[in-house]
């Protein structure tokens, strides 16, 4: 296996393991051993565990960013708009991005991290506003039904038997009319 392929291992592993406990509760020794590598070795890979928990995360939004852009060529408005909300929503089956996307939120804290979370989400905010020319209130309620799409699936509330779970599942998306359900 070559060190760009291993590299990508790591990252695998990486989101895997702090999607399960976040930056302060995940050991650089669990991702090292999923990766099937020693812990030595993965810090050659990565100097600090910040920087790999920022390459991990960095990941899910370059995931996210790829989807963005795929869902949306060749469209503008509210078409360009309403793909990029079904792409996201095609990504809720990844409880993993999802929840590195929270951890790191919940890390910001650190300046790094912090860094790291504002310059990506500022990224998606101009793709989104540049793909579909949407203005200010229509990406606010873009972002935030994805925010809510995240916690949903952090708490596993489609799977939830509860009316609040279900009205809550039920939302219409901010751009369509359809129902979308991020099971």
């Amino acid at each position: 296996m070559s060190a760009e392929e291993r590299r990508e291992s790591v990252l695998d592993a990486a989101v895997t393991e702090f999607a399960k406990g976040g930056l302060a509760g995940t050991s650089t020794e669990t991702i090292a051993a999923r990766a099937g590598i020693s812990q030595p070795y993965l810090f050659r890979l990565f100097p600090t565990k910040k920087a790999l928990f920022i390459a991990a995360y960095r990941r899910a939004f370059t995931d996210i960013e790829r989807q963005f852009i795929e869902a949306s060529e060749g469209l503008t408005g509210d078409a360009a708009l309403d793909a990029m909300a079904r792409a996201y929503h095609d990504l809720l089956a990844n409880r993993d991005l999802l929840l590195v996307q929270l951890h790191t939120y919940a890390a910001s804290g650190d300046p790094d991290v912090q860094a790291e979370a504002r310059s990506c989400y500022a990224h998606l905010w101009r793709l989104a506003q540049e793909r579909s020319g949407a203005d200010s209130e229509s990406l606010r309620m873009f972002f935030a039904m994805g925010m809510l799409w995240n916690v949903a699936v952090a708490l596993d509330l489609p799977g939830l038997d509860e009316s609040w779970a279900q009205a809550l599942m039920s939302t219409k998306s901010v751009r369509t009319e359809e129902y979308l359900d991020p099971r």
